[in-house]
């Protein structure tokens, strides 16, 4: 009988107050609602860079993405490609200074110096 009454105390002594506050906000409450009623735009998240500016699938937008990285890595190294020599840009003043290392400027004379044996081998 004694088992009984301590199991009975055990019980009773459980303390079941809540964790969160006894008066819930009803501000905290409806916060779903009003966000989701305040939410930006479509628009004003492609401005912000959340969303991408993309009307394609979102299937295929990692491809999209992909590609045009590609085309503006092609794009690039065919402007280097056609860009002036570093002398043309001296000869021209539009630089004032070599903008190559002193091993570079070393290098390019050697292989000049190469070229004209070569050719008047």
């Amino acid at each position: 009988m004694a088992d009984k009454d301590a199991n009975v105390i055990s019980q009773a002594i459980v303390d079941e107050t809540p964790i969160s506050p006894s008066r819930p906000n009803p501000a905290r409450k409806n916060s779903l609602e009003h966000h989701l009623a305040h939410r930006p735009d479509r628009q004003e998240l492609i401005n912000r860079n959340i969303l991408p500016a993309s009307t394609a699938a979102p299937a295929i937008q990692a491809q999209q993405k992909e590609l045009e990285k590609h085309m503006r890595a092609d794009s690039l190294n065919e402007k280097i490609a056609h860009r002036p020599a570093p002398e043309t840009v001296l000869e021209k003043h539009i630089i004032h200074e070599d903008p190559r290392s002193p091993e570079d400027k070393y290098a390019e004379a050697i292989e000049d110096e190469y070229a004209k044996r070569e050719g008047g081998a």
